[in-house]
């Protein structure tokens, strides 16, 4: 550097204040509830309430997570793709906190209790399944898982997000005795979020098709 001249400040990118904003802020209502729980304020039905919350937050993280593609599709925003990861990661592991407390707290581990809910209660079948087809995207969420399977294979298996999205979609619905008009609209913004990349997809395919032809 020449003498006299100071280093030009890096530019502070949208990322780079995105993904610590979308960190901290997905913490908050997770440790709001811990303090709930902590300060005795979960009501009459604590365990029930620990339920409820930590399912509701664990499918808005993960339609959250969905929605990032679609907005950069939409949008040409670059930023929603950056903090996808962390999004999944957080419906992931709330979702997994969500059934460990359905089974140490509210099943006392009666395995074979959970069975018997397991085939009897179709909506925890639904939401069961949903968490397990989440096991291998978190698994695979890594840089070097990425290397290692290669682009388009890792691509296609995280495309099993919309189906977890789907049951924990059906899940909802399944469990709410009364109005479905919340799960009805998480169902809704799924639904246009999986047009979005349909239409997409098929605008890509279309120019390939255009471009290949003589």
């Amino acid at each position: 550097m020449a003498p006299g001249t100071a280093a030009r400040p890096r530019r502070l990118k949208t990322q780079d204040w995105v993904r610590p904003a979308v960190y901290y802020g997905s913490l908050v209502p997770l440790v709001l509830l811990a303090v709930r729980a902590l300060t005795d304020r979960l009501g009459a039905n604590p365990i029930a309430e620990v339920l409820n919350q930590l399912g509701l937050l664990g499918l808005v993280f993960l339609v959250a997570s969905l929605a990032c593609t679609p907005l950069k599709i939409a949008f040409g925003w670059k930023w929603p793709v950056a903090v996808r990861r962390t999004l999944g990661l957080f419906a992931f592991f709330t979702l997994l906190f969500h059934f460990v407390v359905y089974l140490v707290f509210d099943q006392q581990l009666d395995l074979a209790a959970v069975l018997r809910d397991v085939g009897e209660r179709p909506f925890i079948t639904v939401g069961l399944a949903g968490l397990v087809l989440m096991v291998p995207l978190a698994v695979t969420s890594t840089r070097g898982s990425l290397k290692r399977l290669g682009a388009r294979r890792w691509q296609r298996l995280h495309r099993l997000a919309y189906l977890a999205g789907a049951l924990g979609v059906v899940h909802y619905l399944l469990r709410v005795k009364a109005d479905a008009t919340e799960p009805l609209a998480y169902g809704a913004v799924l639904g246009v979020l999986f047009l979005v990349r349909l239409v997409d997809w098929a605008r890509r395919r279309a120019a390939r098709s255009a471009r290949a032809t003589p």
